[in-house]
């Protein structure tokens, strides 16, 4: 199938997941266009991170369909190394390789997974490490860095294989509230830049700077979304309004 830029980028529809008798996602369905930036929030159990790892097929779907580029993520047939070069991720936990440098840590996928000539490998490396606000870092080990510069390794790490898309999963949750501004920074400024962001993450004022669109979700479905201004100042829902009244 043919993807065109005027077509979605990342197309869900109708997407249903269960873990044995627990029905997680009850048919869910969003479509993300090149360069935007979506934010996906909601009460803790309510689907979030299980729809964002569907994308990249970290996690299988029991119905609908989700493409990424005109393809179908959960085609037997579809290379998930190919998937995963187009879909970056950065969780919640960093999973840096402690014995590897910053640098090593970047370097790793593209020398090892795409094959390419080392010195071009390190030359993309120091320029995402500089990107991500960590220059002279290059050779600490993860246990030298605080958890913010982790996070931000962590996504060199996942830039470094050009991704089209960066799903983000809770990439704060883990940090000390004075880290987190300058995870967040590095991720507007990769929206900024026309990446594709999606993002599942509980910082409401973040979410309101950055997204295009927001949408909340609670017990497996998605209960509302619109524009940041619309969502946060006219939401209607009345799940969505004691939801916002919790966080804000």
């Amino acid at each position: 199938m043919s993807w065109s830029e005027d077509k979605p980028i990342v197309s869900i529809k109708d997407v249903k997941k269960s873990f044995g008798s627990l029905e997680v996602l009850k048919g869910v369905s969003i479509d993300i266009m090149k360069g935007e930036v979506i934010c996906i929030i909601g009460p803790s159990g309510s689907g979030k991170s299980t729809l964002i790892r569907c994308i990249n097929a970290l996690n299988d779907i029991q119905g609908g369909s989700i493409t990424v580029e005109g393809r179908e993520v959960h085609d037997e047939e579809l290379d998930k190394l190919e998937l995963r070069k187009k879909v970056g991720m950065v969780f919640q936990q960093y999973n840096l390789f402690p014995h590897k440098t910053a640098l090593q840590n970047v370097m790793m996928a593209p020398l090892k997974v795409l094959k390419e000539p080392k010195a071009d490998v390190e030359k993309r490396a120091r320029a995402l490490i500089k990107k991500v606000r960590l220059e002279g870092k290059e050779n600490s080990y993860p246990g030298e860095l605080s958890g913010g510069q982790q996070q931000r390794v962590a996504i060199a790490r996942s830039l470094a294989m050009r991704p089209d898309v960066m799903l983000f999963d809770e990439v704060t949750a883990a940090l000390d509230p004075e880290t987190v501004k300058e995870v967040l920074v590095t991720i507007k400024d990769l929206a900024a830049e026309g990446m594709t962001c999606i993002l599942v993450t509980h910082e409401m004022g973040f979410a309101r700077e950055v997204a295009d669109h927001i949408y909340f979700t609670d017990k497996g479905v998605i209960v509302e979304h619109g524009a940041p201004e619309e969502f946060f100042d006219k939401a209607s829902d009345p799940r969505t309004k004691e939801f916002l009244s919790q966080v804000l």
